[in-house]
């Protein structure tokens, strides 16, 4: 009889403590629905006189992220063009201004390379910032030219 009380209050323990991991984990999960998880990712950033190109190939991705790249001097209107190429699965760039608000915003259709521009102004750094959001994509390749 013993024996058993001793180890209830054992067993009760090992539930508060998986109970407790539980809670922590769903607390923890609004932090990573802003994440975005690339596997193989492989980014080049190339500036050229006056201009900038990014270009990152992929695995796989999954999720959103905001990103910046300085490609010009301070609060420079540019014109930018983004291509998008993916095997499978969903993947949308946006260009965004300085104050957050959407510049253009390109979607992909799977196997076949989308292409779009439009203008963006660089921040007071000589930023730009982008989201990148991707759901089951695989095999893919986003490229971003920004041109003066």
């Amino acid at each position: 009889m013993r024996v058993e009380r001793q180890w209830i209050p054992y067993v009760n323990s090992i539930g508060a403590r998986q109970l407790r991991a539980v809670f922590a984990a769903l607390l923890l999960i609004p932090l990573l629905s802003g994440c975005l998880l690339i596997s193989g990712e492989q980014t080049m950033i190339g500036p050229l006189a006056g201009t900038g190109r990014l270009s990152t190939m992929f695995v796989s991705a999954e999720g959103s992220e905001e990103r910046t790249v300085t490609v010009s001097d301070a609060n420079a209107d540019l014109h930018a063009i983004v291509l998008i190429t993916l095997d499978t699965g969903d993947l949308q760039v946006d260009l965004l201004q300085p104050d957050g608000a959407l510049a253009f915003a390109v979607s992909n259709q799977p196997s076949i390379k989308v292409i779009r521009s439009g203008a963006v102004r660089s921040d007071a750094n000589g930023a730009v910032r982008y989201r990148v959001s991707a759901r089951s994509a695989r095999h893919g390749e986003y490229q971003i030219f920004f041109l003066p």
